[in-house]
């Protein structure tokens, strides 16, 4: 009786988390459900130890770094639902969301409660970082964020652009130079290349 009241308790702790994170629950990105075969990446090693949650236990951020439809976002939203999985707090949201919600943040005066709340999961996934710039006050706040959680939680970033070309979506390379310091200290780089997923089965067609 208690094992089976322990687990249900487990279970939905679990799901609660899962509700919170922002992650897809209709088709949820995991590790199990992810083409390995598909990668191309001379971080693989690093890619296939993903699972034990190395870098959320030791508050190392993961950034993953490559062109559209490489699997960036599939491998930071799996880690996000492992982490969950494993009683952990996980939240995902996308750059242009965290741009909206920086803004109306500023607006209402309430930026510290933002903050705060971004700080508080154990790992932050922010994808698609690139695709557009932020203005001078966004890219503060996102410093801020960064710095907040530099070396006591885990962040994850998604992005097609190099990193040397950051300073092109913060608009001001000293604010971009202090967001790469933090956030590349104690971290894991993985770059990823090859065609997209998305488009793969098109190619294929078209070749037959």
């Amino acid at each position: 009786v208690f094992s089976y009241i322990s687990e249900k308790k487990q279970q939905t702790t679990v799901q609660t988390l899962l509700k919170l994170s922002r992650l897809p629950k209709k088709e949820p990105k995991t590790f199990e459900n992810f083409d390995f075969s598909m990668l191309k990446s001379r971080d693989l090693d690093r890619i296939r130890a993903l699972p034990s949650l190395g870098a959320v236990y030791s508050h190392r951020n993961l950034a993953f770094i490559g062109p559209p439809g490489t699997g960036k976002t599939h491998l930071a939203q799996a880690f996000g639902y492992a982490c969950c999985q494993h009683g952990m707090r996980a939240y995902f949201i996308k750059a242009s969301e965290l741009r909206d919600r920086f803004t109306a943040a500023r607006r209402a005066g309430k930026t510290d409660s933002c903050l705060k709340s971004l700080v508080r999961p154990s790992c932050l996934i922010i994808d698609e970082i690139g695709y557009l710039n932020l203005d001078k006050e966004s890219a503060n706040l996102f410093f801020q964020l960064i710095s907040l959680r530099y070396e006591t939680k885990s962040t994850i970033i998604t992005t097609n652009k190099n990193l040397s070309k950051w300073t092109e979506i913060f608009c001001d390379p000293v604010i971009a130079n202090a967001i790469l310091d933090r956030l590349l200290h104690h971290s894991h780089v993985i770059n990823i290349v090859g065609p997209s997923y998305r488009t793969k089965d098109v190619l294929e067609n078209l070749e037959e």
